[in-house]
């Protein structure tokens, strides 16, 4: 079969959905060699250095659109010029960011990470929760088959949007190899001295945008009694809306001990969250939190939320609070950081908990829709 896959999040974003879908499709690629794939970016990709690793029956098509104009045309003002253009005929279309273009392919197939956008409104910028306000819904109901990223978002998508519950799957995503402990003292040392962590700290991962509820974590952080010999370390591109988080540090009194390293390479996260003294993930909702399932890959004791889908990822491997709660995610800091007993029969529940997720298993899922 011919199928059409929208590889644009993958070329433009390099954490989040960006990251889930190179994840995905490459797993995919390692998978079938009998279907043809025809993966279709927008003129100003930016990360296509992963291309190189494709089979021969993976081709990159790159559109004579910009991103922005291909939504303009499709989502905005609803062209119905179809994708086809760019990927030549499709049987299946397979769209891994929440919206689907116009298209001719026999099965459309769609996945939706979260709705954040409904849940948690006051996190996103106005206009983009306008535009998903009424893009998603249209590709939901045209969606023949809808992926959601955790039970949690299956269960938001049939009760906010009525979806038939036989058109939503769940399908997980899972960790790349290069997660796992990280014991050599080489690459231990390198990662001290690249990102100056010179004292036991703290780590966040993360995207810095207010669903990621930085602002309490940085306040629940200012009650621990040990924080004078701690850094709260902060990694993670400027996303939106973030003015109060960067200024949380200077309100909270704790502004030599609260560092912001912006973005991380991959290749630097697993001695990141191998070092880490904990990892804290207090985020107000998630699709599924691809942040907590790698760090307990690298075997890190976790601190997240008891909403959404954290708890499905997490398991009984973390520590879980209400987000929403400082006095609580500062009791469980405090918790995991004085009791080595306990943070080391959380890190080896993490390891197990890792091992129930692999992007193996949600490509051979994938994979199994791409029937007509």
């Amino acid at each position: 079969m011919n199928i059409a896959l929208d590889y644009t999040s993958a070329s433009r974003q390099r954490a989040g959905i960006g990251r889930y879908t190179r994840s995905l499709i490459h797993a995919l690629a390692q998978q079938d060699t009998e279907n043809q794939y025809a993966l279709y970016v927008p003129r100003d990709a930016l990360y296509l250095d992963d291309a190189r690793a494709f089979p021969k029956n993976f081709h990159i098509t790159r559109a004579p659109l910009n991103e922005r104009y291909m939504v303009a045309m499709w989502q905005r003002a609803q062209i119905p010029l179809p994708v086809e253009i760019f990927t030549g005929r499709a049987d299946i279309f397979y769209s891994p960011d929440f919206v689907l273009p116009p298209t001719r392919a026999k099965k459309k197939i769609l996945t939706v990470h979260d709705l954040s956008f409904k849940r948690v409104p006051e996190t996103a910028v106005p206009k983009l929760k306008w535009y998903l306000e009424g893009a998603v819904p249209r590709a939901v109901t045209r969606a023949d088959l809808i992926f959601a990223d955790s039970d949690a978002t299956r269960d938001d998508l049939l009760e906010l949007f009525h979806v038939p519950p036989e058109r939503v799957q769940t399908l997980y995503s899972g960790y790349d190899a290069q997660f796992h402990p990280i014991t050599d003292e080489h690459e231990r040392a390198r990662i001290r001295t690249t990102y100056r962590l010179h004292k036991p700290f703290i780590l966040h991962v993360g995207t810095i945008e207010p669903r990621k509820n930085l602002a309490r974590l940085i306040q629940a952080f200012s009650q621990l009694p040990q924080r004078r010999e701690l850094e709260l370390v902060i990694a993670g591109g400027r996303g939106w809306m973030y003015d109060d988080i960067y200024a949380a540090p200077q309100k909270f009194g704790v502004s030599e001990q609260v560092r912001f390293i912006g973005f991380t390479p991959d290749a630097d996260l697993p001695a990141l969250y191998s070092l880490a003294e904990l990892v804290a993930y207090p985020s107000l909702y998630e699709g599924f939190g691809l942040p907590v399932l790698e760090a307990m890959a690298c075997g890190a004791a976790v601190v997240t939320s008891n909403n959404s889908s954290l708890p499905e990822v997490a398991g009984d491997a973390a520590w879980s609070v209400d987000a929403r709660d400082v006095q609580a995610i500062a009791g469980a800091l405090e918790r995991v950081l004085q009791d080595a007993q306990w943070r080391g029969i959380m890190q080896t529940k993490a390891l197990a908990q890792a091992k129930k997720f692999s992007w193996e298993k949600s490509a051979r899922q994938l994979r199994a829709a791409f029937s007509l």
